[in-house]
């Protein structure tokens, strides 16, 4: 088991921010804001089981991790960023803050994202269509015959 001087609590938190993908260093940090704990990089490595580090941990451990990153994987709906409208509001802030500050270049580039982002094009979904929406018009290929020479074969 990894350094058991630590209460289960901050070990809870580790396990789980480790199965978030956080970075030890990014772990760490936090341990020391939540918990007022120091706690290093090398220390929160003992808590991922897909370390050597985390060789050792206990099976609890393990299973939480395993649970936590499960759920993490699966549940994007709880990360705001995830939304689409979520990142429009971020855009339209950081829009409005620039204009302000009379940086119209990255005002334009940011008015430019949104508009891809509201136009689809972060989506792997592609329209093609003719003019005024219709469908394009299918093209014919034109089919040569080939004669081939007569030889007196015939």
């Amino acid at each position: 088991m990894a350094n058991p001087k630590y209460s289960d609590q901050v070990k809870t938190y580790v396990v789980q921010a480790l199965a978030c993908f956080d970075s030890p260093a990014v772990v760490a940090k936090a341990v020391k804001a939540e918990f007022d704990v120091v706690i290093s990089s090398q220390a929160v490595e003992a808590y991922d089981p897909t370390k050597r580090a985390g060789q050792k941990l206990s099976q609890r451990f393990r299973m939480l991790f395993e649970e936590t990153r499960k759920t993490f994987l699966e549940d994007t709906v709880s990360i705001a960023i995830s939304h689409r409208a979520v990142r429009l509001r971020a855009l339209q802030r950081m829009a409005d803050k620039a204009e302000t500050q009379g940086n119209m270049v990255l005002a334009s580039s940011l008015l430019k994202q949104a508009a891809e982002e509201v136009g689809g094009a972060y989506t792997n979904r592609r329209e093609i269509t003719g003019k005024d929406g219709k469908d394009l018009p299918t093209p014919v290929s034109p089919v040569t015959i080939f004669q081939l020479p007569d030889n007196g074969r015939g």
